[in-house]
């Protein structure tokens, strides 16, 4: 309990999320009665709880008006939710009828490693234009098996496509290096947006057709023959000492979302059993598929689970060449490939690289530096950005500042919203909601096995969807 022995103030602690949006419609209302001594309401809001909930929240937080908003990505799970929300978002207002500040958990955008590569590659441009761009995200082998075999995000019908729920803001990333205006306050920049996108992908290792004959019927670890030869065991994962196990000294994730009050146990010897008697549970043919499928089994044998998102996909984004809008920019914006490579049995736990290859040289990045080869020069220049800690290589601390002081400007510093919201958040509420929708596009062409024109597709599934055009 965070208010540890005392009792927290009035507003500020709720059993639900609707108890705080009841609570903040009756403060309003006493305020609009005449009432002196009301508590002092919010200023913003983070968004933190499951995916398929963010949509119903942050709908709700709207309609309240004048909250800003931060909100976990994904957006929401379903593209109709996506644009559900950014109606009610543009209807969120502030003093002034200004639009008030939106981020989402896009959070690669705010690592020191991104900010650097971004102002190197768009802004300086030290390589020139840009004709291509290889992006992998390698999820990592045990990871994967815990969050999208075992875990929450295994299967669409609970959550999504493995693209959105963890690959969202790698397409953001994407995007925003070649999609994107180089400066997002100058309102005389447009998008260069992408001509095609196609993607192939498969639920490739983790089923049933690859489970070792040796496993037979088993479908828990506990109770399999060969568990002390598998790399997917559990135990080996979420006891033992050589992976990230308990073992290893490790009382946080992944050992964590199996027990989550480890912590709290006398010894050492009784989180180990613990932690083994959750392993240990297991379902039987008796049990409703619904059953099954309602809770998390992390001792289950991974060639066994209701997993349907992909543990391998590629996405392809074309752009093709047009002139500039602008009269008084260069002659046109060239084209360009993306591609984005997800892939699960990797050593790498969620290190991306890149390969950007331009027509003066060629960068290599791998998370932690950045190396630029000049082709005019001959030059190598290796940048080393500062690591910031907390996750997502200090993303998640990035954006989290970001926000705050977005809205201490707008509050304390005479800023309009729509300032806050492109010189500090750096991302438009019509970024989030393409960079969302390519994710969805992309899942369309990959179950269609085809190409897909991006502007009839948006054009059909969001442009003439929305009420307001999303340009």
């Amino acid at each position: 309990m965070i208010w540890g022995s005392q009792t927290p103030p009035k507003g500020a602690s709720f059993a639900h999320w609707r108890g705080f949006i009841e609570y903040e419609t009756q403060r309003r209302s006493r305020i609009e009665a005449g009432e002196t001594n009301v508590p002092p309401g919010i200023d913003g809001v983070f968004v933190c709880v499951l995916d398929d909930m963010h949509c119903e929240v942050v709908v709700a937080l709207a309609a309240l008006g004048g909250v800003h908003i931060m909100c976990e990505k994904p957006l929401a799970t379903t593209l109709e939710d996506c644009l559900r929300m950014y109606q009610a978002l543009e209807s969120n207002k502030v003093a002034g009828n200004q639009q008030a500040v939106f981020a989402v958990g896009h959070v690669l955008r705010y690592t020191p490693h991104n900010l650097l590569l971004h102002q190197l590659v768009v802004r300086e441009r030290v390589i020139g234009d840009v004709l291509s761009v290889s992006h992998t995200e390698p999820v990592g082998w045990y990871h994967f098996a815990h969050s999208y075999v075992r875990g929450n995000w295994r299967n669409e019908k609970t959550s999504a496509p493995s693209l959105l729920t963890k690959c969202c803001h790698d397409v953001d990333l994407l995007l925003w290096f070649l999609c994107s205006p180089p400066d997002p306050s100058d309102k005389t920049s447009t998008p260069h947006l992408p001509s095609t996108v196609t993607s192939t992908g498969s639920v490739q290792y983790f089923k049933r057709s690859r489970k070792p004959p040796g496993a037979g019927s088993a479908t828990n670890c506990l109770s399999c023959p060969i568990e002390p030869d598998c790399k997917f065991s559990a135990p080996r994962i979420y006891v033992g000492p050589d992976v990230v196990g308990f073992e290893t000294m490790n009382t946080g994730w992944p050992v964590k979302i199996v027990v989550p009050d480890i912590e709290s146990y006398g010894s050492a010897e009784e989180a180990k059993r613990a932690l083994l008697a959750e392993l240990s549970k297991d379902y039987n043919k008796e049990m409703p598929a619904e059953e099954v499928s309602r809770r998390n089994w992390f001792g289950r044998c991974v060639y066994e689970c209701d997993n349907d998102v992909c543990d391998e996909q590629v996405v392809t984004i074309s752009w093709d060449e047009e002139p500039f809008p602008q009269a008084s920019a260069p002659a046109s914006r060239n084209a360009k490939t993306a591609i984005l490579h997800m892939v699960a049995q990797t050593k790498k736990v969620c290190k991306r690289y890149t390969h950007l290859y331009g027509v003066d040289g060629e960068i290599y990045t791998d998370s932690e530096t950045i190396t630029v080869e000049d082709f005019r020069t001959g030059k190598k220049t290796v940048h080393r950005p500062a690591m910031e800690r907390g996750g997502h290589g200090g993303g998640d601390v990035g954006l989290t500042r970001q926000f705050v002081l977005a809205i201490d400007k707008v509050k304390n510093h005479g800023w309009t919203t729509n300032r806050a919201q492109l010189e500090l958040i750096g991302c438009t509420l019509e970024e989030v909601i393409r960079s969302h929708a390519m994710v969805f596009c992309a899942e369309e062409a990959r179950r269609g096995r085809k190409v897909v024109d991006w502007q009839e597709w948006w054009s059909a599934q969001v442009k003439d969807r929305v009420a307001r055009v999303v340009d």
